[in-house]
Protein backbone atom coordinates (compact mmCIF):
# COMPACT_ATOMS: atom_id res chain seq x y z
CA UNK A 1 0.00 0.00 0.00
CA UNK A 2 2.94 2.40 0.64
CA UNK A 3 4.10 1.93 -2.68
CA UNK A 4 1.04 2.99 -4.29
CA UNK A 5 0.57 5.86 -1.94
CA UNK A 6 4.15 6.72 -2.99
CA UNK A 7 3.55 6.04 -6.74
CA UNK A 8 0.02 8.48 -6.83
CA UNK A 9 2.10 11.68 -5.17
CA UNK A 10 4.85 11.27 -7.60
CA UNK A 11 2.34 11.36 -10.26
CA UNK A 12 0.96 14.58 -8.53
CA UNK A 13 4.26 16.07 -7.96
CA UNK A 14 4.44 17.00 -11.49
CA UNK A 15 0.61 17.95 -12.71
CA UNK A 16 1.15 18.97 -15.72
CA UNK A 17 3.25 16.23 -17.15
CA UNK A 18 0.93 13.65 -15.95
CA UNK A 19 -2.03 15.07 -17.52
CA UNK A 20 -0.34 15.74 -20.50
CA UNK A 21 0.25 11.78 -20.36
CA UNK A 22 -3.28 11.09 -19.50
CA UNK A 23 -4.70 13.14 -22.09
CA UNK A 24 -2.61 11.02 -24.60
CA UNK A 25 -3.75 8.09 -23.32
CA UNK A 26 -7.57 8.98 -23.17
CA UNK A 27 -7.63 10.16 -26.57
CA UNK A 28 -5.77 6.88 -27.93
CA UNK A 29 -8.29 4.73 -26.30
CA UNK A 30 -11.02 6.56 -27.44
CA UNK A 31 -9.86 7.06 -30.69
CA UNK A 32 -9.44 2.84 -31.18
CA UNK A 33 -13.21 2.09 -29.32
CA UNK A 34 -14.91 4.75 -32.00
CA UNK A 35 -13.30 3.33 -34.35
CA UNK A 36 -13.71 -0.50 -33.72
CA UNK A 37 -17.02 0.06 -32.48
CA UNK A 38 -18.21 1.98 -36.00
CA UNK A 39 -16.41 -1.43 -37.62
CA UNK A 40 -18.50 -3.74 -35.24
CA UNK A 41 -21.37 -2.18 -36.48
CA UNK A 42 -20.43 -2.61 -40.11
CA UNK A 43 -19.77 -5.83 -39.89
CA UNK A 44 -23.41 -6.92 -37.51
CA UNK A 45 -25.24 -4.83 -39.96
CA UNK A 46 -24.14 -6.99 -42.95
CA UNK A 47 -24.32 -10.39 -41.33
CA UNK A 48 -27.91 -10.09 -40.04
CA UNK A 49 -28.74 -8.96 -44.13
CA UNK A 50 -26.93 -11.80 -45.20
CA UNK A 51 -28.38 -14.57 -42.40
CA UNK A 52 -31.92 -12.71 -43.32
CA UNK A 53 -31.33 -13.65 -47.08
CA UNK A 54 -29.52 -17.10 -46.95
CA UNK A 55 -29.27 -18.38 -43.27
CA UNK A 56 -26.51 -18.73 -41.30
CA UNK A 57 -26.04 -22.05 -43.16
CA UNK A 58 -27.00 -24.41 -46.56
CA UNK A 59 -27.16 -27.61 -47.70
CA UNK A 60 -26.27 -27.95 -51.59
CA UNK A 61 -25.52 -30.75 -53.51
CA UNK A 62 -21.10 -30.87 -54.08
CA UNK A 63 -19.95 -28.92 -56.64
CA UNK A 64 -23.39 -26.31 -56.92
CA UNK A 65 -21.78 -23.31 -55.61
CA UNK A 66 -19.02 -22.89 -57.86
CA UNK A 67 -20.61 -24.60 -61.04
CA UNK A 68 -24.53 -25.03 -60.68
CA UNK A 69 -25.35 -21.85 -61.35
CA UNK A 70 -26.13 -21.94 -64.97
CA UNK A 71 -27.46 -25.59 -64.32
CA UNK A 72 -29.56 -26.34 -61.43
CA UNK A 73 -31.07 -29.57 -62.60
CA UNK A 74 -28.12 -30.83 -62.23
CA UNK A 75 -27.47 -30.44 -58.62
CA UNK A 76 -30.71 -31.02 -57.22
CA UNK A 77 -31.28 -32.51 -53.55
CA UNK A 78 -33.87 -35.08 -54.16
CA UNK A 79 -36.17 -36.02 -51.56
CA UNK A 80 -35.12 -32.77 -49.46
CA UNK A 81 -38.47 -32.67 -47.37
CA UNK A 82 -36.79 -36.27 -45.63
CA UNK A 83 -33.55 -34.37 -44.78
CA UNK A 84 -35.67 -31.07 -43.90
CA UNK A 85 -37.48 -33.55 -41.29
CA UNK A 86 -34.49 -35.27 -40.39
CA UNK A 87 -32.88 -31.89 -39.03
CA UNK A 88 -35.89 -30.23 -37.61
CA UNK A 89 -36.47 -34.24 -35.45
CA UNK A 90 -32.72 -34.08 -34.80
CA UNK A 91 -32.11 -34.26 -30.88
CA UNK A 92 -28.72 -31.93 -31.33
CA UNK A 93 -29.84 -29.85 -34.19
CA UNK A 94 -33.41 -28.88 -33.29
CA UNK A 95 -32.57 -26.40 -30.60
CA UNK A 96 -30.47 -24.62 -32.21
CA UNK A 97 -32.20 -24.02 -35.34
CA UNK A 98 -35.11 -21.79 -35.77
CA UNK A 99 -35.84 -22.51 -39.16
CA UNK A 100 -35.43 -24.68 -42.41
CA UNK A 101 -36.52 -24.09 -45.62
CA UNK A 102 -36.02 -25.32 -49.21
CA UNK A 103 -35.37 -23.08 -51.88
CA UNK A 104 -34.60 -23.38 -56.00
CA UNK A 105 -32.78 -21.05 -58.19
CA UNK A 106 -33.40 -21.07 -61.99
CA UNK A 107 -32.22 -18.23 -64.24
CA UNK A 108 -34.62 -17.42 -66.96
CA UNK A 109 -35.65 -14.27 -69.16
CA UNK A 110 -39.12 -12.51 -68.16
CA UNK A 111 -40.82 -10.17 -70.43
CA UNK A 112 -44.17 -8.32 -71.27
CA UNK A 113 -44.72 -10.28 -74.78
CA UNK A 114 -47.38 -7.96 -75.36
CA UNK A 115 -45.04 -4.61 -75.10
CA UNK A 116 -42.11 -6.68 -76.92
CA UNK A 117 -40.13 -5.82 -73.25
CA UNK A 118 -37.35 -8.28 -71.73
CA UNK A 119 -34.88 -9.06 -69.10
CA UNK A 120 -33.27 -11.64 -68.61
CA UNK A 121 -33.84 -12.79 -64.20
CA UNK A 122 -32.33 -14.84 -61.51
CA UNK A 123 -35.68 -16.31 -60.18
CA UNK A 124 -35.88 -17.81 -56.12
CA UNK A 125 -38.68 -20.09 -55.89
CA UNK A 126 -39.05 -20.34 -52.18
CA UNK A 127 -41.85 -21.19 -49.33
CA UNK A 128 -43.63 -17.85 -48.49
CA UNK A 129 -44.25 -18.38 -45.02
CA UNK A 130 -40.87 -19.76 -43.98
CA UNK A 131 -38.92 -17.25 -46.03
CA UNK A 132 -40.39 -14.39 -44.51
CA UNK A 133 -39.55 -16.13 -40.77
CA UNK A 134 -36.28 -15.82 -42.27
CA UNK A 135 -35.85 -12.11 -42.87
CA UNK A 136 -37.30 -11.35 -38.81
CA UNK A 137 -34.03 -12.57 -37.52
CA UNK A 138 -32.56 -9.35 -35.88
CA UNK A 139 -29.91 -10.66 -33.41
CA UNK A 140 -28.20 -7.53 -32.95
CA UNK A 141 -30.95 -5.22 -33.20
CA UNK A 142 -29.70 -3.33 -36.02
CA UNK A 143 -31.77 -1.24 -38.28
CA UNK A 144 -32.62 -3.09 -41.08
CA UNK A 145 -34.74 -2.47 -44.13
CA UNK A 146 -36.15 -6.21 -44.84
CA UNK A 147 -39.85 -6.59 -45.76
CA UNK A 148 -41.77 -9.70 -45.88
CA UNK A 149 -42.38 -10.54 -49.37
CA UNK A 150 -46.11 -10.18 -49.49
CA UNK A 151 -46.41 -13.77 -51.24
CA UNK A 152 -48.02 -15.41 -48.16
CA UNK A 153 -51.43 -16.43 -48.71
CA UNK A 154 -51.25 -15.57 -52.69
CA UNK A 155 -51.95 -17.28 -55.64
CA UNK A 156 -49.51 -19.64 -57.27
CA UNK A 157 -48.45 -17.76 -60.48
CA UNK A 158 -47.77 -14.74 -58.45
CA UNK A 159 -44.76 -12.89 -57.88
CA UNK A 160 -42.60 -10.11 -56.89
CA UNK A 161 -39.90 -8.47 -58.69
CA UNK A 162 -36.85 -6.51 -58.33
CA UNK A 163 -37.61 -2.49 -58.90
CA UNK A 164 -35.09 -3.12 -61.38
CA UNK A 165 -36.95 -5.71 -62.96
CA UNK A 166 -40.01 -3.73 -62.75
CA UNK A 167 -38.56 -0.85 -64.39
CA UNK A 168 -37.04 -2.66 -67.73
CA UNK A 169 -40.35 -4.56 -67.82
CA UNK A 170 -42.32 -1.18 -67.42
CA UNK A 171 -44.60 -2.16 -64.82
CA UNK A 172 -43.43 0.95 -62.76
CA UNK A 173 -46.65 2.44 -62.53
CA UNK A 174 -48.80 -0.93 -62.69
CA UNK A 175 -46.79 -1.79 -59.55
CA UNK A 176 -46.98 1.83 -57.88
CA UNK A 177 -43.14 1.95 -57.67
CA UNK A 178 -41.66 5.32 -56.33
CA UNK A 179 -39.10 7.40 -57.77
CA UNK A 180 -38.78 4.65 -61.01
CA UNK A 181 -39.42 5.68 -64.40
CA UNK A 182 -40.24 2.66 -66.63
CA UNK A 183 -38.19 1.89 -69.73
CA UNK A 184 -40.19 3.40 -72.84
CA UNK A 185 -42.64 0.96 -73.96
CA UNK A 186 -42.75 -0.34 -77.45
CA UNK A 187 -46.33 -0.65 -79.60
CA UNK A 188 -46.10 -4.41 -81.23
CA UNK A 189 -48.54 -6.80 -81.44
CA UNK A 190 -48.45 -9.43 -78.52
CA UNK A 191 -45.36 -12.09 -79.42
CA UNK A 192 -44.15 -9.79 -82.27
CA UNK A 193 -40.56 -9.68 -81.27
CA UNK A 194 -40.76 -13.15 -79.50
CA UNK A 195 -39.71 -16.29 -81.75
CA UNK A 196 -42.60 -18.83 -82.68
CA UNK A 197 -42.20 -21.29 -80.49
CA UNK A 198 -41.98 -19.37 -77.29
CA UNK A 199 -44.83 -16.96 -78.88
CA UNK A 200 -46.98 -19.90 -78.96
CA UNK A 201 -46.25 -21.52 -75.23
CA UNK A 202 -46.81 -17.91 -74.29
CA UNK A 203 -50.30 -17.92 -75.89
CA UNK A 204 -51.56 -20.71 -74.27
CA UNK A 205 -50.18 -19.70 -70.59
CA UNK A 206 -51.74 -16.28 -71.34
CA UNK A 207 -55.16 -15.34 -69.46
CA UNK A 208 -57.93 -13.59 -70.57
CA UNK A 209 -57.52 -9.77 -70.38
CA UNK A 210 -58.78 -7.79 -67.14
CA UNK A 211 -57.80 -5.13 -65.06
CA UNK A 212 -54.78 -7.33 -63.74
CA UNK A 213 -54.00 -7.70 -67.17
CA UNK A 214 -50.90 -4.78 -66.63
CA UNK A 215 -49.14 -6.86 -64.31
CA UNK A 216 -49.09 -10.12 -66.15
CA UNK A 217 -45.50 -10.91 -67.10
CA UNK A 218 -44.34 -14.57 -68.89
CA UNK A 219 -41.01 -16.38 -67.79
CA UNK A 220 -38.98 -18.54 -69.77
CA UNK A 221 -36.53 -21.07 -68.60
CA UNK A 222 -35.47 -24.38 -69.76
CA UNK A 223 -36.88 -27.07 -68.43
CA UNK A 224 -34.19 -30.31 -66.69
CA UNK A 225 -34.78 -32.13 -70.41
CA UNK A 226 -33.56 -28.93 -71.84
CA UNK A 227 -37.06 -27.70 -73.62
CA UNK A 228 -38.71 -24.80 -73.19
CA UNK A 229 -41.04 -23.82 -70.93
CA UNK A 230 -42.98 -20.56 -70.21
CA UNK A 231 -45.28 -19.51 -67.43
CA UNK A 232 -47.77 -16.41 -67.09
CA UNK A 233 -47.22 -14.92 -63.91
CA UNK A 234 -48.72 -12.17 -62.10
CA UNK A 235 -46.47 -9.63 -60.55
CA UNK A 236 -48.08 -8.23 -56.93
CA UNK A 237 -45.13 -6.05 -55.80
CA UNK A 238 -41.70 -4.67 -56.52
CA UNK A 239 -39.17 -4.32 -53.87
CA UNK A 240 -36.29 -2.50 -53.68
CA UNK A 241 -33.36 -4.90 -52.88
CA UNK A 242 -30.99 -2.30 -51.65
CA UNK A 243 -28.39 -3.66 -53.94
CA UNK A 244 -28.55 -2.57 -57.80
CA UNK A 245 -27.11 -5.71 -58.92
CA UNK A 246 -29.56 -7.74 -57.54
CA UNK A 247 -32.26 -5.39 -57.54
CA UNK A 248 -31.70 -5.63 -61.51
CA UNK A 249 -32.29 -9.47 -61.80
CA UNK A 250 -34.26 -10.36 -58.30
CA UNK A 251 -37.50 -12.49 -59.25
CA UNK A 252 -39.35 -14.72 -56.25
CA UNK A 253 -42.41 -17.45 -56.67
CA UNK A 254 -43.91 -19.87 -55.31
CA UNK A 255 -42.05 -22.87 -54.55
CA UNK A 256 -43.90 -25.18 -56.66
CA UNK A 257 -44.23 -22.60 -59.43
CA UNK A 258 -40.47 -22.38 -59.58
CA UNK A 259 -40.21 -26.42 -59.74
CA UNK A 260 -43.18 -26.76 -62.62
CA UNK A 261 -41.09 -24.06 -64.52
CA UNK A 262 -38.01 -25.96 -63.93
CA UNK A 263 -38.63 -29.84 -63.72
CA UNK A 264 -42.54 -29.88 -65.66
CA UNK A 265 -43.88 -33.32 -64.42
CA UNK A 266 -40.28 -34.41 -62.81
CA UNK A 267 -40.40 -35.26 -59.25
CA UNK A 268 -39.63 -31.57 -57.67
CA UNK A 269 -36.70 -30.75 -56.05
CA UNK A 270 -34.41 -28.00 -54.41
CA UNK A 271 -31.34 -26.12 -55.46
CA UNK A 272 -30.52 -25.89 -51.60
CA UNK A 273 -31.55 -25.89 -48.08
CA UNK A 274 -31.32 -23.05 -45.76
CA UNK A 275 -30.98 -23.54 -42.24
CA UNK A 276 -30.93 -20.15 -39.49
CA UNK A 277 -30.11 -20.79 -36.05
CA UNK A 278 -30.79 -19.03 -33.48
CA UNK A 279 -27.49 -17.90 -32.76
CA UNK A 280 -24.03 -16.68 -35.00
CA UNK A 281 -21.92 -17.98 -32.32
CA UNK A 282 -23.83 -21.63 -33.02
CA UNK A 283 -22.30 -22.14 -36.48
CA UNK A 284 -19.82 -24.78 -35.58
CA UNK A 285 -21.57 -27.11 -33.48
CA UNK A 286 -24.71 -27.06 -35.58
CA UNK A 287 -22.36 -27.62 -38.70
CA UNK A 288 -20.62 -30.66 -37.38
CA UNK A 289 -23.48 -32.14 -36.23
CA UNK A 290 -25.48 -31.51 -39.65
CA UNK A 291 -22.34 -32.87 -41.78
CA UNK A 292 -22.63 -35.62 -39.59
CA UNK A 293 -26.23 -36.33 -40.24
CA UNK A 294 -25.49 -36.09 -44.15
CA UNK A 295 -22.82 -38.68 -44.08
CA UNK A 296 -25.04 -40.79 -41.94
CA UNK A 297 -28.30 -40.99 -43.59
CA UNK A 298 -27.72 -39.12 -47.09
CA UNK A 299 -24.59 -39.86 -48.16
CA UNK A 300 -25.65 -41.19 -51.52
CA UNK A 301 -26.40 -37.36 -52.75
CA UNK A 302 -22.96 -36.39 -51.94
CA UNK A 303 -24.19 -33.19 -50.24
CA UNK A 304 -22.16 -30.36 -48.26
CA UNK A 305 -22.92 -27.46 -46.30
CA UNK A 306 -22.01 -23.83 -46.59
CA UNK A 307 -21.96 -21.27 -44.18
CA UNK A 308 -23.45 -17.43 -44.56
CA UNK A 309 -19.42 -16.23 -45.05
CA UNK A 310 -18.59 -18.80 -48.02
CA UNK A 311 -21.87 -18.19 -49.66
CA UNK A 312 -21.26 -14.27 -49.25
CA UNK A 313 -17.60 -13.55 -49.78
CA UNK A 314 -17.76 -9.55 -49.60
CA UNK A 315 -18.64 -10.35 -45.61
CA UNK A 316 -15.17 -11.82 -45.50
CA UNK A 317 -13.34 -9.16 -48.04
CA UNK A 318 -14.76 -6.45 -45.86
CA UNK A 319 -13.96 -7.77 -42.48
CA UNK A 320 -10.31 -8.17 -43.62
CA UNK A 321 -10.40 -4.88 -44.94
CA UNK A 322 -12.04 -3.18 -41.32
CA UNK A 323 -9.72 -5.51 -39.18
CA UNK A 324 -6.61 -4.56 -41.54
CA UNK A 325 -7.56 -0.55 -41.33
CA UNK A 326 -8.34 -1.55 -37.36
CA UNK A 327 -4.96 -2.90 -36.84
CA UNK A 328 -3.23 -0.61 -38.42
CA UNK A 329 -4.84 2.79 -36.51
CA UNK A 330 -4.59 0.39 -32.90
CA UNK A 331 -0.77 0.28 -34.08
CA UNK A 332 -0.45 3.97 -34.94
CA UNK A 333 -2.01 5.24 -31.63
CA UNK A 334 -0.37 2.44 -29.35
CA UNK A 335 3.36 3.76 -30.59
CA UNK A 336 2.38 7.50 -29.80
CA UNK A 337 0.86 6.23 -26.60
CA UNK A 338 4.08 4.35 -26.08
CA UNK A 339 6.55 6.91 -26.84
CA UNK A 340 4.67 9.57 -24.82
CA UNK A 341 4.17 7.45 -21.53
CA UNK A 342 8.32 6.54 -22.09
CA UNK A 343 9.23 10.05 -21.95
CA UNK A 344 7.51 11.03 -19.45
CA UNK A 345 8.83 8.18 -16.86
CA UNK A 346 12.13 8.67 -18.18
CA UNK A 347 12.26 12.17 -17.13
CA UNK A 348 10.93 11.55 -14.42
CA UNK A 349 13.80 9.29 -13.68
CA UNK A 350 16.12 12.13 -14.85
CA UNK A 351 14.67 14.47 -12.28
CA UNK A 352 14.33 11.70 -9.27
CA UNK A 353 17.64 10.48 -9.38
CA UNK A 354 19.22 12.01 -6.38
CA UNK A 355 15.57 10.67 -4.44
CA UNK A 356 16.26 6.91 -6.09
CA UNK A 357 19.62 7.42 -4.57
CA UNK A 358 18.16 8.25 -1.32
CA UNK A 359 15.47 5.40 -1.02
CA UNK A 360 18.32 2.95 -2.70
CA UNK A 361 20.52 4.40 0.44
CA UNK A 362 17.86 3.58 3.21
CA UNK A 363 17.75 -0.10 1.90
CA UNK A 364 15.12 -0.15 -0.67
CA UNK A 365 16.16 -3.46 -3.05
CA UNK A 366 16.21 -2.70 -6.86
CA UNK A 367 13.12 -4.83 -7.47
CA UNK A 368 11.36 -2.11 -5.66
CA UNK A 369 12.77 0.82 -7.38
CA UNK A 370 11.50 -0.71 -10.49
CA UNK A 371 8.04 -1.91 -8.87
CA UNK A 372 7.45 1.61 -7.99
CA UNK A 373 8.09 3.19 -11.71
CA UNK A 374 5.83 0.13 -13.21
CA UNK A 375 2.87 1.37 -10.20
CA UNK A 376 3.39 4.81 -11.08
CA UNK A 377 2.60 3.75 -15.20
CA UNK A 378 -0.07 1.38 -14.22
CA UNK A 379 -2.22 4.20 -12.14
CA UNK A 380 -1.65 6.44 -14.75
CA UNK A 381 -3.05 3.33 -17.08
CA UNK A 382 -5.77 2.98 -14.71
CA UNK A 383 -6.91 7.17 -14.56
CA UNK A 384 -6.50 6.69 -18.49
CA UNK A 385 -8.89 3.55 -19.26
CA UNK A 386 -11.79 5.24 -17.22
CA UNK A 387 -11.34 8.31 -18.28
CA UNK A 388 -10.68 7.22 -22.11
CA UNK A 389 -14.49 4.85 -21.33
CA UNK A 390 -16.20 8.36 -19.97
CA UNK A 391 -15.18 9.62 -22.85
CA UNK A 392 -15.88 6.86 -25.78
CA UNK A 393 -19.33 7.19 -24.12
CA UNK A 394 -20.22 10.47 -24.29
CA UNK A 395 -18.80 10.90 -27.89
CA UNK A 396 -20.68 7.04 -29.15
CA UNK A 397 -23.44 8.60 -27.28
CA UNK A 398 -23.23 11.72 -29.70
CA UNK A 399 -22.99 9.71 -32.80
CA UNK A 400 -25.53 7.57 -32.04
CA UNK A 401 -28.36 10.10 -31.73
CA UNK A 402 -26.85 12.42 -34.67
CA UNK A 403 -28.58 11.09 -37.12
CA UNK A 404 -25.74 10.89 -39.40
CA UNK A 405 -26.63 8.48 -42.65
CA UNK A 406 -24.22 7.32 -45.43
CA UNK A 407 -24.94 4.94 -48.71
CA UNK A 408 -22.25 1.82 -48.99
CA UNK A 409 -21.39 1.56 -52.48
CA UNK A 410 -23.49 -0.54 -54.55
CA UNK A 411 -26.19 -0.09 -52.37
CA UNK A 412 -30.05 1.59 -52.35
CA UNK A 413 -30.27 2.27 -49.02
CA UNK A 414 -28.93 4.89 -46.69
CA UNK A 415 -27.47 3.18 -43.31
CA UNK A 416 -27.23 5.24 -39.64
CA UNK A 417 -23.85 6.33 -38.52
CA UNK A 418 -23.55 4.16 -35.26
CA UNK A 419 -20.92 2.92 -32.97
CA UNK A 420 -21.53 -0.44 -30.86
CA UNK A 421 -18.76 -0.69 -28.22
CA UNK A 422 -20.67 -2.66 -25.55
CA UNK A 423 -22.41 -5.29 -27.54
CA UNK A 424 -18.62 -5.94 -28.47
CA UNK A 425 -16.90 -7.67 -25.27
CA UNK A 426 -13.85 -8.95 -27.48
CA UNK A 427 -12.81 -5.17 -28.94
CA UNK A 428 -14.00 -3.36 -25.24
CA UNK A 429 -11.55 -5.91 -23.55
CA UNK A 430 -8.80 -6.45 -25.68
CA UNK A 431 -8.74 -2.27 -25.84
CA UNK A 432 -8.27 -2.27 -22.59
CA UNK A 433 -5.50 -5.10 -22.43
CA UNK A 434 -3.90 -3.10 -25.04
CA UNK A 435 -3.54 0.37 -23.29
CA UNK A 436 -2.30 -1.15 -19.82
CA UNK A 437 0.26 -3.73 -21.52
CA UNK A 438 1.88 -0.74 -23.59
CA UNK A 439 1.66 1.19 -20.62
CA UNK A 440 3.74 -1.09 -18.85
CA UNK A 441 5.91 -2.26 -21.72
CA UNK A 442 7.00 2.00 -22.23
CA UNK A 443 7.39 2.19 -18.54
CA UNK A 444 9.85 -1.13 -18.09
CA UNK A 445 13.18 0.11 -19.69
CA UNK A 446 12.88 3.71 -17.57
CA UNK A 447 12.18 1.42 -14.38
CA UNK A 448 14.94 -0.73 -15.36
CA UNK A 449 17.27 2.09 -15.92
CA UNK A 450 15.99 3.47 -12.40
CA UNK A 451 16.87 0.42 -10.73
CA UNK A 452 20.62 0.14 -11.96
CA UNK A 453 21.53 3.64 -10.29
CA UNK A 454 24.37 3.13 -8.68
CA UNK A 455 23.38 4.55 -5.02
CA UNK A 456 26.78 6.81 -5.06
CA UNK A 457 26.56 8.26 -8.39
CA UNK A 458 22.98 8.81 -7.24
CA UNK A 459 23.64 10.43 -4.50
CA UNK A 460 26.10 13.09 -6.44
CA UNK A 461 23.91 13.99 -9.05
CA UNK A 462 23.09 17.53 -9.27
Amino acid sequence: MNLWMLARRNLLRNRRRSLATLLAMVVGLTAILLFGGYRSNILYGMETGFVQYSGHLQVQRRGYFLDGGDNPTAYGIAGYQRIIDAVNGDAVLAPMLRLATPTLQLGGIAGRMDSGQSRSVLATGLVAHEYDRLREWNDYGMVSYAQPLALDGTAPDTVVLGTGVARKLGLCSALAVADCESTPAQAVAPGANAPDDVAALSALERAPATAASARRIEMLAATARGAPNVASLQALKAHNMGIKAIDDTYLAMHLPQAQRLLYGTQPPEATAIVLQLHRTAQIPAARERLQALLARDFAAQDLEVHDFRALNPLFGQTDEFMASMFGFIALLIGIIVLFTIANTMGTAVVERTVEIGTLRAMGLRRGGIRRLFLCEALLLGAAGTVLGLLATLALASAINHSGWAWTPPGYSYAYLVLVRIWQDVPLLVGSIAGLLAVTVASAWWPARRAARLDIVDALRHA
